[in-house]
């Protein structure tokens, strides 16, 4: 008999401990991801009175994949386009709670004697709040809905991209042991230059081609679609040197945009599930009780420092990002804990081998000590904010309550020279950033690949002739829009005509962007060419002139740009079902939008809003109804809902989590141990020479009026089984088919 691979064996014990596991955890409350981690150490090395598993190897390699398909759908939830449109505030909140919790960790590690890199990744670990766990959290105590929780959310994934930055750092200092100014520099360049690279080209590209062959793609076709974009990305990651994870979320970012994405989502939602509880499980193995034996004292005092950090220093955070006193003490409790990503930093220090072998336990230790008191944590945050109401000055207390309404009216100010200067000079840098980006990657992949294949076909010089007319027809639809682009907007024309000064220096930015053009040209003409360089400098101005005065690169370029607005927009124009784009217009305000799915055993399916009197009750108004993908806006009273439908409705915190809690208790709840009289059932039916049938059609003898029976075929003597027909007539010998509940079937038999 053919034996099994180990790794099956040993996928069938992990999953069977698994789902033992995480069902006693469910039954407990407990969030899934610390069900996994006890699994593990229940099936690993250090757990003598079980069987372990035998091949570590491949079951790493499984957890690979799992943090890939991680941060996969992490990036299909939040997309950078949601992060530009949040503003400063969760930008700031996310900056401070990162810099204080590692500036906690640190000091935790200098307290017990460790080692700096210890200290540093101690560090990195302590500031990565867990997604995963939260979001569960949210969802098991119904707080999705509420105002808060979108901040935390936003801060969350603005951590998941500032940790792949730190990533990079904390490997750029366990190579050379330190890191100086200008190698971080040129580290976050790179990122923000592969960022933007990556962005471009997978918003311009992807969206085209799922949109182009959207007859061709099923549900089958796009899981293998989107999955082998996540993993093409991932293995360009890894070529340019950065993590798989990183690669994996840049393609959940980027097919977040398209109309696909949350079709997307559910499709992938298994392989995340299954693979990412094999991560968990394999993170759970680490555990060894000797080293958290002889470790306590750490454990401890990491737990209280992410505890009392985060409650402190993380509300001191939203705090200093605006947030009203009550908003932040929710926000900084909720993210009083450390998950999935300080696994990932902590693997990447064991695998550099520049931390200590005992500091993965003590992290997986903690992250199971504060993943159990994070639904504690969040539950304390009110009581905790009503304790510190009561005792603070009413001055103070007044102040910090109404911190967000001030900053809302001093938001309003009045069209200013400097708001015209600030808004004209952000889309030149932007626009600058991006298509610079654009002709650094077409002036390398051209130089690197396309010269030495024309030098090799042609020779050198005609080759270097052809790969030099190429490259700058390439560049060329990228480079006027540096130079053209914003110099005609109401901003211009505005600051314009407010005197001599500020016209001098628009013009010495349009001469800035000329020299930038212009500069790219002569990189090329350099590089090509062996003529002196004052030919190059004088033939860079005559062909920048060219292009922008040609009408087709103008054209094209306009069209490039239109399609990428069009894909970054497309999903916004459809409507996401999690997000409605119009309830940005509420940011701030006590009043929000969100969005609910009604479950698929609700009592309310079937009903019209206005016999739920959803606003009566509970305070809160319908403005959409989705189903599929048919928008109802703005519904009336005679408009129905049914399970699986997502609402949008408008209200307060209190109201919709009133609204929530009610929509999901009100469910249709059948004792599966009683049988029911209402099922189908099939019985066939003989006409005999006595029978009332003989000699009558189908649709004179009127089964379905009289007894609400229904005739699905009818067997012909010595004949195969066939589909009625409701002009034939029933024949001696005939056997009817028949569907119907087991009453009404039995009323036929006594009929016929």
């Amino acid at each position: 008999m053919e034996q099994l691979p180990h790794l099956i064996t040993d996928l069938a014990y992990i999953l069977i401990v698994a789902g033992a596991v995480t069902i006693i955890f469910k039954r407990l409350h407990q969030p899934l991801v610390l069900g996994y981690i006890v699994a593990g150490f229940l099936a690993g090395p250090h757990m003598p009175y079980m069987p372990s598993i035998s091949d570590h190897d491949s079951v790493d390699q499984w957890s690979q994949i799992g943090v890939i398909f991680l941060m996969f759908t992490l990036g299909l939830e939040f997309s950078f386009k949601k992060i530009v449109k949040m503003g400063l505030r969760p930008v700031v909140a996310a900056l401070c709670v990162m810099l204080f919790m590692i500036s906690v960790g640190s000091l935790v590690g200098l307290m017990f004697g460790w080692n700096n890199m210890d200290r540093m990744f101690l560090g990195g670990m302590l500031a990565m709040s867990s997604t995963t766990i939260i979001y569960k959290a949210f969802d098991d105590l119904g707080l999705r809905s509420r105002k808060f929780a979108s901040g935390v959310l936003s801060v969350l994934i603005l951590e998941d991209i500032l940790g792949i930055l730190l990533m990079v750092i904390l490997s750029a200092m366990a190579v050379s042991r330190q890191l100086q100014g200008m190698q971080l520099v040129s580290s976050m360049l790179q990122l923000s230059f592969f960022l933007i690279l990556w962005f471009l080209v997978g918003i311009y590209v992807v969206p085209l081609i799922l949109r182009r062959n959207k007859k061709y793609i099923n549900t089958e076709t796009l899981l293998i679609v989107s999955v082998g974009l996540c993993f093409l990305l991932v293995v360009i990651a890894s070529k340019v040197g950065y993590s798989p994870a990183f690669g994996a979320f840049m393609m959940g970012s980027i097919l977040a945009e398209t109309v696909e994405a949350e079709r997307i989502e559910h499709t992938v939602s298994s392989l995340r599930d299954l693979f990412g509880a094999v991560f968990f499980v394999s993170v759970g193995m680490l555990v060894d009780p000797q080293v958290l034996v002889q470790s306590w004292l750490p454990v401890v005092a990491i737990t209280l420092a992410v505890l009392a950090g985060q409650m402190v220093f993380g509300s001191l955070s939203y705090l200093i990002a605006g947030n009203n006193l009550k908003d932040a003490m929710q926000s900084g409790f909720s993210m009083a804990q450390i998950g999935e990503f300080a696994f990932i930093i902590a693997a990447l220090g064991q695998s550099l081998g520049v931390t200590s072998d005992f500091l993965y336990p003590v992290v997986v230790a903690v992250s199971i000590i504060t993943t159990f008191f994070t639904p504690y944590m969040i539950r304390a945050a009110e009581p905790a904010y009503d304790y510190l109401d009561g005792i603070l000055p009413r001055r103070m207390s007044t102040i910090l309550d109404n911190r967000s309404h001030r900053q809302r009216k001093a938001s309003r100010s009045e069209f200013s020279v400097s708001q015209a200067w600030k808004t004209f000079l952000g889309g030149v840098i932007g626009q600058t950033a991006a298509y610079l980006t654009l002709c650094i990657a077409i002036i390398s992949v051209c130089l690197g690949s396309l010269l030495p294949l024309w030098r090799s076909l042609i020779t050198h010089w005609p080759g270097n002739i052809v790969c030099g007319i190429i490259t700058l027809g390439a560049i060329a639809p990228c480079i006027r829009p540096i130079v053209m682009r914003k110099n005609h907007s109401q901003q211009t024309i505005f600051i314009r005509q407010q005197g001599s000064l500020h016209t001098f220096l628009f013009w010495m930015v349009v001469l800035l962007k000329f020299s930038i053009g212009c500069n790219i040209i002569y990189y090329v003409l350099n590089y090509l060419s062996p003529f002196w360089w004052v030919w190059h400098v004088i033939a860079s101005v005559v062909l920048m002139i060219a292009i922008i005065r040609n009408k087709r690169v103008k054209l094209f370029s306009i069209r490039m740009e239109r399609t990428f607005r069009q894909n970054l927009e497309s999903r916004d124009v459809q409507g996401s079902a999690s997000n409605p784009a119009y309830g940005r217009k509420l940011k701030g305000r006590d009043l929000h939008i969100t969005s609910l799915t009604l479950p698929l055993h609700s009592a309310w399916g079937g009903h019209s809003l206005a016999q739920l009197h959803i606003g009566q009750k509970d305070n809160v108004h319908v403005a959409a109804i989705i189903r599929g993908s048919q928008r109802i806006n703005i519904p009336g009273g005679n408009n129905k809902i049914y399970p699986m439908d997502t609402i949008e409705v408008v209200g307060d915190d209190e109201s919709i989590q009133a609204f929530s809690q009610r929509m999901e208790a009100e469910l249709i709840r059948p004792d599966e141990n009683v049988p029911r009289a209402d099922r189908l059932s099939i019985i066939s039916v003989p006409v005999g020479a006595n029978s009332p049938l003989l000699g009558r059609t189908l649709m004179e003898a009127d089964l379905r009026g009289r007894y609400h029976c229904m005739v699905v075929g009818i067997e012909e003597a010595g004949a195969a089984l066939q589909a009625t027909q409701a002009n034939r007539q029933f024949r001696q010998g005939d056997i009817l088919w028949v569907v119907g509940e087991e009453a009404d079937l039995s009323m036929l038999k006594m009929g016929v």
